[in-house]
């Protein structure tokens, strides 16, 4: 009987194991492009047509740290600013911030990050927002910039949007917030978003 259950397990791991890496392949297949449609095709980042924020002020590097500690693999991550139809940048790095979007040293802003939720094995990209939906209200995320000032931010809301719903990309009138977006699963057809509010500058 104890064979019969421990090889009934076996075959139940490498056909999770299968599985696992055949979701790798499949989502690269799908395609890492920007889009505002309603089937995107893949893991996707807004694409943000004119205007968007004012990047002037601030460090000349643009560059942030990105450290959650509710998420293992984010720890003073570097995070470049690209454009959402940036594929190279989205695959080889945590996270990315989507160029037209705010900086926290700004008085109102949506600093809008992005990351893959599977992303690509030996890669930064790797799992990287993989444990975003666990986040929940009262977490701290923290952005350092390149001159060492760390922004302390609190989650205070999770929300599933379509591809379509470029509001989460907005400023808010009075705040300074952060976001956080990846790809639902399994069939990346929506986008998880998660919001955190500026409450400390050190």
């Amino acid at each position: 009987m104890r064979g019969i259950l421990s090889g009934a397990l076996s075959i139940v791991m490498i056909l999770a194991g299968v599985a696992l890496i055949s979701s790798f392949f499949f989502a690269g297949g799908l395609g890492s492009v920007a889009s505002n449609s309603a089937e995107p095709g893949g893991f996707s980042v807004p694409s943000l047509s004119g205007g968007g924020a004012d990047a002037s002020g601030g460090p000349e590097d643009k560059t942030l740290l990105l450290t959650v500690p509710g998420m293992s693999r984010l720890d003073e991550a570097a995070v470049p600013t690209a454009e959402g139809t940036d594929t190279e940048a989205l695959d080889d790095n945590h996270a990315i911030h989507l160029n037209g979007t705010g900086f926290p040293w700004q008085e109102e802003a949506n600093v809008y990050l992005a990351g893959h939720r599977l992303g690509y094995p030996a890669s930064d990209s790797f799992l990287a927002f993989y444990d975003l939906p666990s986040l929940e209200n009262g977490d701290e995320v923290f952005l350092t910039d390149a001159e060492g000032t760390r922004y302390t931010y609190e989650v205070y809301e999770q929300k599933t949007v379509p591809p379509t719903d470029l509001s989460v990309t907005e400023p808010i009138s009075g705040r300074n917030i952060l976001t956080l977006q990846t790809c639902t699963l399994p069939d990346y057809s929506q986008r998880l978003v998660v919001h955190a509010e500026l409450v400390e500058t050190a």
